[in-house]
């Protein structure tokens, strides 16, 4: 039996080996993705033909109630499943809910002003790995990554599509919080503390959550920036041992995309959503350190509160 320094541990996950709980999660996921994938199947050919299904999944937007269906195949598909996933396994496999939800708001709530402060002043450092993504060349057999991202890309700009400020709002809930609350606690609150009990290493565990947290997303091009992210949010819950600090921080992140596209498309701002040459070198240097000196600070606060192992 492994023996697991957690307080809170009970008998039935002393027993349990975090590599079983790794693909017992996988084994969640991928079960609730076919589920999902199916519901939106019978859901989307009841109210609009199978044609309608077909064409959404083959990144054909050209046909009646194309969009609707596209938000119904979103919600079942994938949010959904990504929810249904840890919270099953924390709840009903485990269970130990807390130890793997981290849903709890016990902790300073300056934090959540630093949070935001470091989404913001990092922006820089999340463009500059964006810079050198793009400039990655794929070999030829490798194409069909860039073919499936321009696709992947097309049905996220329809969805982007907002008319009035009411959608907006729609998209701010539904991409920025919703979105940020199903991914955080899959993989901060899950994912990764799996396999810091596996490991024995906080920073392991983090950094290997955030690579598998971006190769989810399925998106090369974007691979660099949005592991960067996933290593913000997992010391933001290591540290604090909450949920909502990473939540808070995603929802930042997709939040501001959402609104500065909005901002974009009714022509209230110049700079394009996907201009990736905002700031210099210098720009990128003084994000670095502020960066630095705002996560330390983050750490003396939170463990403060919280003594952790870091």
């Amino acid at each position: 039996m492994i023996n697991i320094p957690y307080k809170d541990l009970d008998e039935s996950s002393k027993e349990m080996h975090p590599a079983l709980q790794f693909l017992l999660v996988l084994a969640i996921l991928l079960v609730a993705l076919l589920i999902g994938t199916a519901i939106g199947l019978g859901i989307i050919t009841g109210l609009y033909g199978y044609n309608t299904f077909t064409a959404i999944t083959e990144s054909n937007l050209n046909v009646p109630n194309a969009i609707p269906a596209l938000w119904i195949l979103q919600l079942t598909s994938t949010t959904l499943p990504i929810l249904a996933t840890p919270v099953f396994f924390a709840y009903v496999v485990v269970p130990v809910p807390q130890q793997y939800l981290k849903s709890n708001f016990r902790f300073p709530w300056v934090l959540m002003l630093l949070v935001f402060a470091i989404m913001f002043i990092s922006s820089p450092l999340i463009e500059f790995l964006s810079n050198i993504n793009a400039k990655m060349v794929l070999p030829h057999f490798l194409q069909w990554m860039r073919e499936s991202e321009d696709n992947a890309e097309k049905l996220t700009n329809a969805m982007l599509h907002m008319d009035t400020i009411w959608q907006m709002i729609f998209d701010l809930l539904f991409i920025g919080l919703l979105t940020a609350i199903v991914e955080e606690y899959l993989f901060r609150g899950c994912i990764q503390t799996i396999i810091e009990k596996w490991t024995k290493n906080i920073h392991v565990a983090i950094w290997i959550t955030a690579i598998l947290f971006s190769a989810f997303h399925m998106e090369f091009f974007g691979f660099l920036p949005r592991m960067m992210l996933g290593v913000l949010f997992g010391y933001f819950v290591a540290w604090s041992g909450s949920i909502w600090t990473s939540v808070w921080g995603h929802f930042i992140n997709n939040g501001t995309a959402v609104v500065i596209t909005y901002l974009y498309q009714h022509k209230e701002i110049s700079i394009s959503p996907d201009d990736q040459h905002v700031f210099n070198s210098a720009g990128y240097i003084i994000s670095f350190i502020i960066v630095l000196f705002l996560f330390w600070v983050y750490r003396d606060i939170a463990l403060k509160k919280k003594p952790v192992q870091a």
